[in-house]
C-alpha cells in the first residue's frame, strides 16, 4: 500500500489489514559521475514497494534528504543536520502513531554513520514516549552487502560501486551515465579534514565496472525477502 497514491478511504481500509509501515529514507548525494544523486532514495523506496506486494505493509513517501558528511564537498550533495533528521523522523512517527500505525520500519538507503545514528537515536527516544510503538532502523547497504555477499565480487564495496551501480542498472537503467571508475577514498585515519574531495575525488567507494543488471536483480530480491522477514519479526516481537 503506497501511501502517496492512496485515498483517505483506502488508508482507513488499510489499517484493518496492517498497522505496519515502512519509511524510506534516502539522500541527495553524489554517487560518482555515473549514478543519480537520488540513488539512495531510489533503492530504499523500490525495496519497500516490492515488499508491500508480498506482505500487508504501508509504504510512506520517501524522505529525500539526509545527513551527508563524507560527500559534503562533492557537487550535488545537499545535506541536512542530524538534529533536523532526528526531529523529522520523530514528527513523522508521532503523526503515524496518531493515525493508528504501531510498527515502524525505518529503511535508509543512505548509510552514513552520523545519519544512521541520528535515526537510531530518534527511535530510541520515541520508545518511552509512545507506549505501543515497535520500531526498527536498518540500512539498505547493510542488508545488500550481507545478503548479497556471494554475488558481490568487490571487497569493501560501499558507495556508487558494484552493489549500487548494479541496483540502479536493474531498476532505473536510463539514469545510469556510463560505467563509472573503480576508486577507494584515501581519507586520513582519525583526522578530520575540511576538503574531503581532495582525498576522494571521484566519489566512488568500490568498483562499478563489475556491476550488472543481473547482479542488481539478485541483490534486490534478497533485500526484499529480508524486509518481508523483518516485517513479520517486528509484528511478532514482544519484550
Amino acid at each position: 500500500m503506497i501511501v502517496e497514491e492512496m485515498t483517505m478511504g483506502e488508508f482507513e481500509a488499510g489499517l484493518a489489514r496492517t498497522r505496519t509501515i515502512l519509511i524510506p529514507f534516502g539522500s541527495v548525494e553524489e554517487h560518482g559521475y555515473h549514478l543519480p544523486l537520488s540513488t539512495d532514495t531510489i533503492q530504499a523506496y523500490e525495496v519497500g514497494k516490492k515488499a508491500s506486494r508480498l506482505v500487508p505493509l504501508f509504504v510512506a513517501p520517501p524522505i529525500h534528504y539526509g545527513s551527508c558528511r563524507s560527500t559534503s564537498c562533492h557537487p550535488g550533495t545537499i545535506s541536512i543536520t542530524t538534529a533536523t533528521l532526528k526531529a523529522l523522523l520523530k514528527d513523522i512517527v508521532r503523526s503515524l502513531y496518531r493515525q493508528g500505525l504501531r510498527n515502524v520500519i525505518v529503511l535508509t538507503g543512505h548509510a552514513g554513520g552520523s545519519h544512521r545514528m541520528a535515526l537510531q537515536d530518534a527511535g530510541e527516544e520515541l520508545l518511552p514516549e509512545l507506549g505501543e510503538l515497535k520500531i526498527a532502523v536498518v540500512t539498505e547497504y547493510e542488508l545488500a552487502s550481507k545478503e548479497g555477499r556471494e554475488i558481490v565480487e568487490t571487497e569493501g564495496d560501499a558507495h556508487a560501486g558494484e552493489i549500487e551501480t548494479s541496483r540502479i542498472i536493474h531498476t532505473h537503467p536510463h539514469l545510469v551515465k556510463g560505467t563509472g571508475v573503480r576508486e577507494f577514498p584515501n581519507l586520513p585515519v582519525g583526522i578530520l579534514v575540511r576538503n574531503k574531495r581532495k582525498y576522494w575525488p571521484g566519489g566512488v567507494w568500490g568498483d562499478p565496472t563489475r556491476a550488472s543488471a543481473e547482479k542488481g536483480r539478485q541483490i534486490e530480491e534478497l533485500v526484499v525477502e529480508r524486509i518481508v522477514r523483518l516485517v513479520r519479526e517486528l509484528e511478532a516481537f514482544e519484550e
